[in-house]
């Protein structure tokens, strides 16, 4: 009934993401979920939600939210910035807000003006406790 060909092909594809591009002089009020990476060089005023990357770019502005699993920040942003993994902050990028993070990269030059919490580091704090205890018992 099923033919080797077809579990092959089902067990060889590959999912790709799409990249989607809001352009300079665009400007989406309201929310956007997908699955694949975005790149804003307009203006989005609401809520983003993706698991691939997003980058704002030289002219992008972004006023909401951003759930993500990868950030690029050449422009603006201000409100929440939820990043699963790495936020890299280039020279000419602005952000204020609140922001969570797995990891943080900021280049000289970078106005961040935020409050900023990373995930993970809680954990590893407690082991640099529990190590400090064993070695002093």
């Amino acid at each position: 009934m099923f033919s080797k060909e077809n579990k092959k092909a089902k067990a060889g594809e590959r999912k790709v993401s799409e990249r989607n591009i809001i352009g300079k002089n665009t400007k989406i009020t309201g929310d956007i979920i997908s699955e694949g990476d975005f790149r804003i060089d307009g203006t989005l005023e609401g809520t983003i939600k993706t698991d691939g990357r997003v980058i704002i770019g030289d002219s992008g502005l972004i006023k909401g939210k951003v759930e993500c699993t990868n950030a690029d920040v050449e422009g603006k942003f201000s409100g929440e910035l939820l990043v699963s993994n790495t936020l890299t902050v280039k020279s000419s990028a602005n952000i204020n807000g609140d922001v969570v993070i797995g990891k943080l990269s900021v280049e000289p030059g970078a106005a961040f003006n935020a409050t900023c919490s990373m995930k993970g580091a809680v954990k590893e704090l407690n082991k640099d406790e529990q190590k400090l205890k064993e070695k002093t018992a």
